[in-house]
């Protein structure tokens, strides 16, 4: 945009962008001093009532860029089900369900979280209650919209759709078509994507009308203040390098990101019998037990949360010391996105990858994307080899917890199996007998 500069000069406070005063003071009590570049750019667009696309990396504030507009448009308008924010992963529907309630609570706003994994009952009950806001997975939308009696959005004032590259790729294109047909036309549309992907362009076309591009980042970029590094190691030492690693940073608070669920529950339970305080955070974990570990990594209680990519994108938790990539991202952006977890919001932080043998190329991609080669982190090999001993001793009780975990669920599928079975049965047993009856009367 034209004259970017110029408005970053002058901008210095949210009262500048024209937001009301009643949220000035909210941000204040937040500790939003000055608003991010993404949010000067985009605010005083919003608030003139002109349709968004915003390109921002990961940790630029842009919850805030999409929920003050629309909360001082509440404010002048107050109505239910004013607002619809569409989002990738559950766990980002809940923390902007948690900062739209804090720059909320002072003028009463209500927001519903409508994802998959939790109860439907429960999420009708508070869809009843006609909040002003819901952040929602398309998924479990399109269920709502369909099952839910009395539930429709056809008063919907705004859309937002946070990180849309995203949504796209998780293959959600026909829920967010379905739910383009059922809201008005006459809406206020923002759209907002780490990248431009041509998927999101032709959302674009679909979803806004003539938009304003606000765009902070125009190439893949990390953030100055991160130290990023790798370490090239032999593929049979990864564990060993990994307890060096934590060992040597100790103190710092940890993500680490694997490619699988199964090897992230290893992983886990491998740290924790070397006395690590590790928990695991995957897909296949139930959503109470995500959360719960989110929580407990938040609250600082543990200090160490392995994940998949489930966790890489969106999530803002303000003391992740060190990002390491156990094992290398396939996709060189999802890269952009894990070393996106630390060093954020003017924060430093340090990034650490794995390179094995088998993923030199994909390393060397990854390096052309963001522009730049990392310099290697430096470890002794003679004090990592001193830890193999212990390490495969864990690597053991890993593997024999593992397969009695997965022993468990086999022997509950089972249970629950022969439950339905001799239901089943049953029903079939009493259709016979009552058969015979019939024909005794006869």
């Amino acid at each position: 945009m034209e004259g970017e500069g110029a408005v970053e000069e002058t901008a210095k406070t949210f009262q500048e962008l024209g937001v009301t005063d009643v949220l000035c003071e909210v941000c204040d009590q937040l500790g939003w001093k000055t608003p991010t570049k993404i949010q000067v750019e985009a605010v005083p667009v919003a608030l003139q009532g002109r349709d968004i696309i915003g390109l921002a990396e990961t940790g630029s504030g842009k919850t805030g860029a999409f929920a003050l507009p629309i909360l001082q448009a509440l404010l002048e308008t107050p109505q239910r089900f004013f607002a619809l924010v569409l989002t990738p992963t559950r766990e980002l529907a809940f923390q902007i369900s948690e900062q739209f309630e804090a720059l909320g609570s002072s003028i009463g706003v209500q927001s519903a979280v409508i994802v998959g994994g939790i109860d439907m009952m429960a999420q009708s009950l508070a869809l009843a209650k006609k909040p002003h806001v819901i952040i929602a997975t398309p998924g479990r939308l399109i269920d709502h919209l369909e099952n839910t009696k009395g539930f429709n959005l056809r008063a919907l004032k705004y859309l937002v759709m946070d990180e849309a590259d995203r949504i796209l790729n998780m293959d959600f294109e026909t829920e967010v078509d379905k739910i383009l047909k059922v809201i008005p036309r006459d809406r206020k549309t923002f759209l907002f994507s780490a990248t431009m992907t041509k998927k999101v362009q032709k959302l674009q076309r679909a979803a806004l009308k003539d938009p304003v591009k606000c765009a902070v980042s125009t190439k893949y970029q990390t953030v100055e203040k991160l130290q990023q590094y790798y370490v090239f190691i032999p593929s049979k030492f990864k564990d060993s390098y990994l307890v060096y690693i934590l060992n040597e940073l100790a103190g710092n608070s940890f993500m680490i990101f694997c490619s699988t669920c199964n090897n992230t529950q290893r992983t886990a339970l491998l740290l924790r019998n070397l006395g690590f305080t590790a928990i695991p955070l995957h897909g296949q974990m139930s959503q109470n037990k995500r959360l719960g570990s989110l929580n407990k990594f938040k609250a600082k209680t543990r200090s160490i949360l392995l994940a998949t990519d489930v966790a890489s994108r969106g999530l803002d938790i303000p003391h992740v010391d060190v990002v390491v990539n156990f094992d290398i991202p396939t996709h060189s952006k999802d890269y952009i996105h894990r070393v996106g977890r630390t060093a954020r919001a003017g924060r430093s932080g340090k990034s650490i990858t794995f390179v094995t043998q088998y993923d030199v190329e994909l390393f060397q991609r990854i390096e052309h994307l963001i522009g730049k080669k990392l310099p290697a982190f430096p470890t002794q090999e003679e004090e990592v080899m001193m830890l193999t001993e212990r390490v495969a001793e864990a690597q053991r009780f890993a593997r024999m917890e593992l397969r009695q975990q997965g022993e468990k669920k086999k022997r509950s599928r089972e249970e629950e199996k022969e439950e339905d079975d001799t239901e089943g049965a049953m029903g079939v047993r009493n259709k016979v007998a009552g058969g015979k009856r019939k024909k005794w009367k006869a």
